[in-house]
């Protein structure tokens, strides 16, 4: 029997999960929920059914797990407790400093219901969360270091359409060459936020836009860009097109640790991600999260989870043999 899932939010995440669920024989897409007029979103699985937002509890019994595909800004906050009040629910909520509040909300309200709820799955946070949590229990002795990009930020592009005056933005991360060079070398640098990475931003502005004040409100917006050196570019809607349409991404988690009785040897552990598509690999992160959030609702499970909770054979549609005869 296939795992029943439905997507609310049909932007990039959206459509990425609904490509990840393809290649999952064991999945089926049902429905897309949007908050768009459903005759005018197309997708792409023929056997699913576009809905409104405002028809989702009808689906309460015909849906395994929902996956969650809007921003971390103002969508999940609200929509991730709600939704794990009828559904095993699982999103990508990715605002460091407020993962604490929001796995609170949707523990009570997964326990409240009875479901499975996890949150914050992705790449950072999600794999990248994983390979930091290892390494600190492998190397207890060392120090953590996190470079992203270079690539799109789709949460702090974002940001930036949503001031006023911004018709349509990029921005990339970067790694610091420097910094990540010495980290590789085991010199275990001190490290500030703005010493480890750095911002550029392309910028399209609506007409008659001050650049100026946009300018100043990207570069000391909380969060978001206040802490790094920030370069904004304002481009025409053309160049954006032309030179900026694609969303890679990437970086590395890296732990550099020391062993022995005096901590004579050193230890360098390294994880990388080159990504093509950023909300493409976000959503097949996801997707694998939604198969464990289906076993663990089957075992009776409740409450909200994250990464690190989660055992890794509930990612995998084989079976815990092949999973020991083949890659263990």
């Amino acid at each position: 029997m296939s795992i029943k899932i439905g997507i609310l939010g049909y932007g990039n995440l959206g459509r990425g999960v609904e490509c990840a669920i393809k290649q999952n024989p064991d999945m089926e897409l049902v429905a897309v929920f949007t908050r768009r007029d459903p005759s005018n979103v197309s997708i792409l699985t023929e056997s699913a059914t576009v809905c409104n937002i405002s028809d989702v509890a009808n689906w309460k019994d015909k849906i395994d797990v929902m996956i969650l595909c809007g921003g971390s800004a103002t969508d999940l906050p609200v929509q991730t407790p709600e939704m794990a009040k009828m559904f095993n629910v699982i999103d990508s909520f990715d605002t460091h400093a407020k993962i604490p509040e929001h796995y609170a909300n949707v523990d009570a309200a997964a326990k409240e219901s009875g479901k499975v709820g996890i949150i914050s799955v992705g790449w950072d946070p999600g794999m990248f969360s994983l390979n930091r949590m290892y390494a600190n229990a492998i190397l207890p002795q060392g120090k953590d270091y996190t470079f992203w990009g270079k690539g799109v930020s789709q949460g702090h592009s974002d940001a930036i359409r949503r001031i006023d005056g911004v018709k349509d933005a990029k921005q990339y991360t970067i790694p610091v060459d420097e910094a990540l060079a010495s980290v590789r070398a085991g010199e275990n640098p001190e490290l500030t936020t703005r010493q480890k990475h750095t911002r550029e931003c392309f910028v399209v502005l609506e007409e008659g836009a001050d650049a100026a004040k946009v300018e100043e409100a990207i570069k000391t917006m909380p969060n978001y860009f206040a802490d790094y050196d920030t370069t904004v570019h304002f481009i025409s809607e053309e160049e954006l097109k032309a030179n900026h349409s694609g969303i890679p991404h990437g970086g590395f988690v890296i732990r550099s640790g020391k062993t022995g009785w005096n901590e004579e040897n050193t230890h360098i552990i390294e994880y990388s991600l080159k990504l093509d598509s950023n909300p493409e690999f976000t959503s097949s992160v996801i997707v694998a999260y939604a198969r464990a959030a289906y076993k663990l609702a089957a075992e009776g499970a409740k409450g909200c989870k994250t990464v690190f909770d989660i055992a890794p054979a509930y990612l995998s549609a084989v079976s815990g043999d092949e999973l020991r005869a083949h890659l263990l």
